[in-house]
């Protein structure tokens, strides 16, 4: 406690970190703002009834910060954003050009590839803004559009989405910790106060059971996360003598950390974010005047909705991206060869082509205990939820993930921000 204390006293002490912390609570509270002004038409009775018995737009209310809720301006979120990286990722793995842009042209190749994905994000929110507001208009939930109110809703809505990306953006570079996930937790922690709310209004003696189980089931949520994140494999890694002049270099032993999880909270969004579209699509089809387009559209609703197939679906994702995101941000070629430009070799292993083997096979094992835990932890709401039939359990429990994987992010980033100062 002691330790925390004289941390809280450098960081306020300290203009810089002080500065770099008001400026994201500034920009958060800005967020906040504008999530609180609805878009035109608002039914806000039969808003609040479709999004009780919608368990998907509830979800969705969480992938967007909150927004979703009110209908507010910045209704989308940074979801546009996410899912036009998550585009970018994936054609990387398909493009040699994009490869190396991201990878090798240094920081130059990483803004050019960011812009890319900054441009992307205006088409898929304008998309999402269409499918959003015709699909709420057609569960009354907004009243009668002209063409004009149409596409004034959709521009502000898009503008809105925009506005976010510019927001998390400059949080990442003046602020403190990655903007897109500050914006979604802050979302997350501004519904605890009216969910306490809730749970004491209709607060009932026979649920206290639930209620314990879901704290302690938090806890070891909170526990696992954090033993998962910091866990890592120590590679030894032995510079080799260098006799310059009079002087002897190196000839010293350190090790390569490898986290178990190096995807972080990342593969939970990309997950969300890929189970969002085929869900709003067809919610939105099922309106359709074609019978068996709707008759289609229903059935994936239904298909989509079961908790089985949500869950099986939920998981494979989050083990799929846990992977992909790895083998996106860890380049073992990358590091073999500047292991071997440094005098650098691990005992036992040639270096070049054989250090990298080395390192990929110990990245591919040590990922899937990373990938399983995720996985788990993504979907164990979900079988309490079907267990207790406490309703809140399925968010919470995606909400909880997130929220602890952004706030250990958070404080390392902190750490290196105090470490950089000492020195």
């Amino acid at each position: 406690m002691s330790a925390f204390l004289r941390k809280l006293g450098i960081i306020a002490k300290d203009k810089n970190l002080r500065s770099k912390f008001l400026f994201a609570i500034i920009a958060l509270v800005i967020f906040r703002a504008f999530a609180a002004i609805p878009i035109p038409g608002v039914d806000t009775l039969k808003l609040e009834q479709f999004l009780s018995n919608n368990q998907f737009f509830g979800l969705l209310d969480v992938f967007s910060g909150g927004g979703l809720s009110s209908l507010s301006i910045v209704m989308l979120g940074v979801g546009p954003y996410i899912t036009g990286s998550i585009i970018m990722q994936l054609l990387t793995m398909m493009s040699p050009k994009l490869k190396a842009m991201y990878h090798e042209e240094g920081e130059a190749g990483r803004k050019k590839f960011s812009q890319y994905s900054r441009m992307l994000t205006v088409p898929l929110a304008i998309v999402q803004a269409v499918g959003f507001i015709l699909l709420l208009k057609n569960q009354g939930v907004l009243g009668d559009m002209s063409t004009f109110d149409l596409g004034l809703n959709v521009l502000i809505v898009t503008a809105g989405s925009v506005l976010l990306m510019w927001i998390g953006e400059l949080i990442t570079e003046f602020g403190i910790g990655n903007g897109v996930s500050l914006i979604i937790f802050s979302g997350i922690v501004a519904r605890i106060p009216s969910a306490l709310s809730e749970i004491m209004l209709n607060f009932n003696a026979s649920q206290i059971p639930l209620i314990l189980a879901f704290v302690v089931g938090a806890l070891a949520v909170i526990g696992g996360v954090v033993f998962i994140t910091e866990a890592e494999r120590s590679v030894p890694v032995t510079y080799a003598k260098r006799v310059r002049g009079n002087k002897v270099y190196g000839g010293v032993s350190t090790y390569l950390p490898l986290r178990i999880n190096q995807a972080g909270v990342i593969p939970i969004i990309f997950a969300l974010s890929i189970l969002i579209f085929p869900q709003m699509i067809a919610q939105f089809l099922t309106t359709s005047g074609n019978a068996v387009i709707s008759g289609g559209a229903q059935w994936a609703v239904g298909v989509l909705s079961n908790q089985l197939v949500y869950g099986v679906l939920y998981f494979f994702f989050v083990f799929v991206f846990t992977y992909f995101y790895t083998a996106v941000t860890f380049e073992p070629d990358a590091i073999a060869t500047n292991l071997q430009k440094n005098g650098a070799f691990i005992p036992g292993v040639r270096p070049g082509a054989p250090t990298s083997d080395y390192l990929g096979n110990i990245i591919t094992r040590i990922t899937l205990v990373g990938a399983l835990f995720l996985g788990i932890i993504a979907v164990l709401p979900l079988i309490l939820r079907a267990v207790t039939g406490f309703q809140a359990l399925t968010i919470g429990g995606t909400a909880l993930l997130i929220v602890v994987s952004v706030v250990i992010d958070l404080i390392k980033k902190v750490e290196a921000q105090l470490t950089m100062r000492e020195y």
